[in-house]
């Protein structure tokens, strides 16, 4: 060793012989954003809402603090403020009057259900705002499942050609993007050639492509009102979390099907199936950060554990390293007024 300069502090004696030292481009603000890898903005931001029904109601969630179900005339006023904030698309969950549930989810097939009337309402206040539609049936069926049942098995097929419909159905309503998140094999390729025989073909289909049967769904499900009307799990349809290499088979026959996207679900847990499909298939491919990991993070920081603005970022940012194109987040407006703050 010799006695040489140490870039981060004063000439030291026994100083180590670094031809290269990392901590020079981190020294200062303006070099660490000139070597950044990555960067957030607005354009990654997806906002999932729920809506109810009624008028001028804003309802809480308790389990997802700073979230709550809105009324159809709010939520336009909602697709407003994605407007204003330069938010591009909003994603869209019903919770469905008790009393509209039935074991075939009947209510998803009514063109003026709380969804239809969502959609018409959000895109005449805000027609450059993407809208994205959740098919599946679990919000609308009484038994709490994506699909319909005899017994307790959910029927493929039967459920595939319900799930055409619905898409259809949400498509003629204004939907841009057509969001399957049941899991059913084959929905992509049916729903694909039921929207371009309607002449529908500029309708997007986003896959919901390896959706995990994961712990982290309990808040959404308080939100759309489905936990207590559950029966069972969802395991014979959606992923087991141990699993990697399934996605990849589940993403390759979503592609051939015809998908424009992809979307891996949740999202911080699942960072490595997030970079493995972007590595496949080099598709625009989405991550969700679910209820579970937007309530850990507010609880956290209600109690003064972590910083939750710092935090909120930094998830997002785990996302993009990860080679998520976008994120579906519930800190969507939150991260949209802190970019737009600077």
């Amino acid at each position: 060793m010799r006695q040489t300069r140490d870039p981060n502090g004063p000439i030291a004696d026994g100083a180590l012989d670094l031809p290269r030292r990392l901590r020079r481009n981190r020294r200062a603000d303006w070099s660490r954003r000139l070597v950044r890898e990555n960067e957030l903005s607005v354009n990654d931001l997806i906002w999932p809402i729920f809506v109810i029904e009624g008028e001028n109601v804003r309802e809480p969630v308790q389990a997802m603090p700073g979230v709550e179900r809105l009324t159809v005339d709010l939520a336009a006023r909602a697709a407003e403020e994605a407007a204003s904030l330069g938010i591009p698309a909003i994603a869209l969950f019903p919770f469905t009057a008790p009393e509209l549930r039935d074991p075939t989810g009947s209510e998803a097939l009514n063109s003026d259900n709380l969804v239809c009337r969502a959609l018409k309402a959000m895109k005449a206040a805000a027609p450059d705002v993407g809208l994205i539609t959740d098919v599946a049936l679990d919000p609308f069926t009484s038994h709490g499942h994506d699909g319909l049942m005899d017994g307790e098995r959910i029927l493929n097929d039967a459920t595939v050609a319900v799930l055409v419909r619905q898409a259809l159905t949400q498509a003629e309503a204004g939907a841009d993007v057509i969001a399957p998140s049941d899991m059913m094999d084959g929905r992509v390729g049916a729903i694909r050639a039921g929207l371009d025989d309607a002449g529908l073909s500029h309708v997007q289909i986003m896959s919901y492509a390896a959706k995990y049967a994961s712990a982290f769904y309990g808040p959404f499900r308080d939100a759309i009102g489905t936990r207590k009307a559950l029966i069972g799990d969802k395991k014979t349809y959606q992923m087991d979390p141990a699993n990697g290499d399934e996605a990849l088979r589940e993403a390759e026959l979503d592609v051939a099907e015809g998908a424009d996207m992809l979307m891996v679900k949740p999202g911080l847990p699942y960072l490595d199936i997030v970079w493995r499909l972007k590595e496949r298939f080099g598709m625009p491919t989405y991550a969700y950060q679910v209820s579970g990991e937007y309530s850990m993070i507010c609880a956290a920081a209600d109690n003064g554990w972590i910083d939750g603005e710092l935090a909120m970022v930094e998830s997002l940012m785990a996302f993009k390293r990860a080679g998520a194109d976008g994120v579906l987040t519930y800190f969507a407006p939150a991260v949209a007024k802190r970019l737009k703050a600077g």
